[in-house]
């Protein structure tokens, strides 16, 4: 990893604070609120502090690609940030209203969502896929809305977006895949529109090691952090056709497969 200036607890505990509260009010940030970290251990303590701060109960996560030009710098290709309970929606037959921080960075992103079958305690000894394929109960379509007040979350380095929560602000979870094990889902197109225009077609099978392998990636990274995952938890396993900026009142439709399809209605978030 990147080396970085030592960086006491009171100034990352301010970027949090400052980022939940930019996040309750629905406010943008337009400049970063502090001194931005470049090694991923001093964001993910930023992100430790602002989920205290925030307060709301984390019932997932959310796993993105580090791109291929910063990975040189770093030691891992994947990030990690915390889905709350108030940001889940199940999707229903018609379109979804999801908000996006206006004056800040707003995206969609097609995904496969695994739920976990049982309690994960941290542990130090790596998980193979087929432990983890073991702790996977269930496999939904989905799509994960990524937004910040900050607008430059995704042009910084990874340890920017971790910071800020991963840059998740919301999870649509689709159908179930019935049978998933034998489904071959991660050969299945997945393809993204907004506003009825095809902006973004793609396979899991094109992602690193696909969705079982970024839950893997997860259960080790939280594992060094001494983070359980609870049972029930879903896990966002990456955007399968891309990283696609909305804008409010714009339509979005992910499509998997033949017959499964998520949409929504992007918003703007209320501002306090």
């Amino acid at each position: 990893m990147q080396g970085v200036a030592t960086t006491d607890d009171s100034e990352l505990r301010n970027i949090a604070r400052r980022f939940v509260t930019a996040r309750q009010a629905g406010q943008a940030l337009p400049e970063y609120p502090g001194t931005m970290p470049h090694a991923l251990e001093i964001a993910y303590e930023i992100q430790d502090f602002a989920i205290a701060e925030d307060g709301d109960r984390v019932v997932g996560w959310k796993v993105g690609r580090i791109g291929d030009g910063d990975v040189a710098h770093f030691t891992v290709n994947r990030l990690a940030g915390p889905i709350f309970a108030r940001h889940v929606v199940e999707h229903r037959d018609g379109p979804v209203a999801m908000p996006v921080f206006d004056g800040g960075f707003a995206a969609t992103e097609a995904e496969f969502l695994l739920r976990i079958a049982y309690d994960v305690l941290p542990r130090q000894l790596p998980y193979t896929m087929e432990e983890v394929a073991e702790l996977v109960g269930a496999v939904h379509v989905g799509i994960e809305i990524a937004s910040s007040p900050f607008p430059g979350i995704n042009t910084n380095g990874p340890a920017v977006t971790i910071s800020d929560f991963g840059n998740n602000n919301g999870l649509i979870v689709g159908p179930e895949i019935p049978n998933w094990r034998i489904s071959g889902f991660e050969r299945w197109p997945v393809v993204v529109e907004i506003d009825g225009h095809e902006i973004g077609r793609a396979t899991t099978e094109t992602m690193l090691d696909g969705a079982v392998g970024a839950v893997r990636f997860l259960l080790g990274l939280l594992g060094g952090r001494g983070i359980a995952v609870p049972r029930g938890s879903w896990i966002s396993t990456g955007a399968v056709t891309g990283v696609h900026e909305v804008r409010p009142g714009q339509k979005v439709v992910a499509r998997f497969g033949e017959c499964l399809a998520v949409n929504c209605l992007i918003e703007a978030a209320q501002t306090v």
